[in-house]
């Protein structure tokens, strides 16, 4: 959902491509011919979806990709989109269902393209991947097994990443990232982006909590790096039939490693169950499913498990108060920034309403459940 430390200067420095002049760089710089191209949506970069007419040396098309064209910000930080390039080739080697990234005419996998806007120069990194096929999770009904699956392929990811190395692999340590879970303190500067209301105090009650319970546990999590983003809309699914004619979803697609850091296995899980919560009919439910996947690949210590709920009431706070500052500084894109909003308030008082013993009671029961073989 972000992709550099300064939220301000991010959000203010968005691309503004034209299609004529994302078509130009694709040509220009990657060597490919396109034939038609589109907008994305996105949050603080530019994304295009690309279809190539051809591809040198093969007769196949059309072949389709996502341009992506990094903020002004993220782009003064080479070495890090440079670093998760090459997490995407890793996992994506290892067996994971993400892009394939395609290498400039001077064999790169990114660029940088300065560009005159008329009053300064500004530089801007882009890179090309392949497009995936499927559906965003947001767009279909999610069955307890899919949420299941989708515990277990968060915690295969950060398991498959501990065996990833890369000369430039500090970068991912981002000490002031506002979307690291550990940076939660950091909210309290957007705050008055909320105005004075209940969720305002909810928000500063959930900050002061995590300064108490969370700050003086975090040497005791185990450190791994994060995907950090596993929302609705970066996971793709296909569907098949099953044998009773009803529609299966699998996974098909993983996207979006732009706020990749280092942080621990409980933050990944916290994260994950957060964002499954926003399109469900039963939020509460979900963390159960969630938490006994990323179980049956890494269980957690019982430290981590007593900061979930917490962690997952932060993560709330982190896209609530981000996407109502960010919406200040471009109200055109409202009604992407808000998705979390439309229904995440409600979820976050729901959550407090019950109380963490309450909701801890149905996440760790249904977790167990599935040890019996009967998910509830």
């Amino acid at each position: 959902m972000s992709s550099g430390d300064d939220e301000q200067s991010q959000a203010l420095a968005k691309p503004t491509f034209t299609e004529v002049q994302a078509s130009a760089v694709v040509e220009s710089v990657f060597g490919l011919k396109v034939s038609k191209i589109q907008p994305l949506p996105s949050y603080d970069d530019q994304n295009f979806h690309v279809h190539i007419s051809k591809i040198k040396d093969t007769t196949d098309g059309p072949i389709e990709y996502v341009l992506k064209i990094s903020n002004t910000e993220a782009s003064k930080n080479p070495d890090l989109i440079e670093v998760q390039n090459h997490i995407i080739m890793f996992l994506k080697a290892a067996g994971f269902p993400t892009a394939s990234v395609c290498r400039t005419k001077g064999d790169n996998t990114t660029s940088l393209m300065s560009i005159d806007s008329g009053t300064e120069i500004k530089s801007y990194l882009v890179r090309l991947l392949t497009y995936l096929p499927g559906k965003p999770i947001a767009k279909i009904p999610v069955s307890t097994q899919l949420l299941y699956e989708i515990g277990r392929l968060a915690a295969k990811l950060d398991k498959a990443l501990e065996k990833f190395h890369h000369p430039k692999l500090s970068n991912l340590h981002r000490e002031n990232f506002i979307w690291n879970l550990k940076n939660i303190p950091l909210l309290e500067k957007y705050v008055d982006a909320l105005g004075q209301n209940q969720n305002r105090e909810i928000v500063e009650q959930v900050i002061q909590l995590f300064k108490k319970e969370v700050m003086t546990k975090l040497s005791h999590f185990r450190e791994c790096i994060n995907h950090g983003d596993l929302n609705d809309h970066n996971i793709l699914v296909e569907s098949s039939k099953s044998a009773f004619g009803d529609a299966v979803y699998q996974v098909s697609g993983i996207l979006d490693f732009g706020d990749m850091s280092y942080g621990y296995y409980v933050f990944e899980v916290a994260i994950t169950i957060m964002y499954m919560m926003i399109e469900s009919k039963n939020p509460i439910q979900v963390g159960g499913h969630i938490l006994a996947g990323f179980e049956s690949i890494i269980p957690l210590t019982a430290v981590e498990r007593s900061a979930l709920f917490l962690l997952v009431c932060s993560r709330f706070c982190q896209s609530l108060v981000m996407a109502a500052y960010s919406c200040q500084l471009h109200p055109e894109n409202k009604e992407y920034l808000m998705i979390t909003a439309k229904t995440g308030w409600k979820h976050l008082q729901q959550m407090f309403d019950m109380g963490q013993k309450a909701v801890e009671e149905i996440w760790f029961e249904t977790a167990k459940s599935y040890e019996s073989g009967i998910s509830l």
